[in-house]
């Protein structure tokens, strides 16, 4: 036999903190949703129009589509832009460009303040957009922080330049990322002879899984 308590349908007062409850937690769910998208096409407009506000003022009217169908599209500037700067990436490779570029860069490297101001953001541009010529394909292990000691690295490229000519070794260095855990977006960059270095199978998605767990 139920008891009389059960049945007894609850007060009004406790079904109204329960109804409040269920649509706050229903506002908080859809809370988490909805902001990461309202944000990023929030940042992708507010940046659409930034360089737009930017790249328009150097375009002449009749190569917008404004004089056409009567208002600004915004994203056009970003085309012209994305178009510019793949045409001056195609010159810059050719014989030519490579020597407009150098005799820039040597008109550059005479002025000290703007010298500076270049050498910087070139480093960084170089550092930030050069990651999908050098991205991780391929996982290794490496002896860190001593030998007898193995972590898991990610393998970058073939180390080039002043840093593979002057390290006294008789093989080519490896540049290797060494992520740090639970974060692997921060970490070390090694430069390890080729002999040292242990190759994976396991793919790059799999080793971030095991270095974040």
């Amino acid at each position: 036999m139920h008891n009389l308590k059960d049945l007894t349908p609850p007060p009004p007062e406790r079904r109204k903190r329960r109804w409040f409850a269920g649509l706050r937690n229903n506002f908080l769910t859809g809370l988490v949703v909805v902001a990461p998208i309202g944000m990023t096409l929030w940042l992708i407009w507010t940046v659409t129009g930034k360089i737009d506000s930017w790249v328009l003022p150097f375009i002449p009217e009749t190569f917008t589509p404004k004089p056409y169908i009567g208002i600004d599209l915004r994203g056009v500037g970003v085309i012209i832009f994305l178009i510019f700067t793949i045409i001056v990436g195609w010159i810059t490779k050719s014989i030519m460009g490579k020597s407009l570029l150098n005799m820039a860069e040597d008109l550059v490297d005479r002025m000290p303040v703007v010298r500076s101001i270049y050498n910087g953001l070139k480093q960084l541009a170089e550092t930030v957009f050069a990651q999908s010529e050098t991205s991780f394909d391929k996982v290794c292990l490496v002896e860190y922080p001593r030998q007898g000691i193995w972590a898991i690295a990610f393998i970058s490229t073939t180390t080039k330049g002043e840093v593979n000519e002057k390290i006294p070794v008789d093989e080519q260095l490896i540049s290797v990322f060494l992520p740090t855990t639970p974060n692997p977006t921060s970490g070390f960059l090694l430069f390890v002879p080729q002999s040292d270095l242990i190759e994976l199978d396991m793919t790059v998605g799999d080793a971030m899984k095991l270095v974040i767990s």
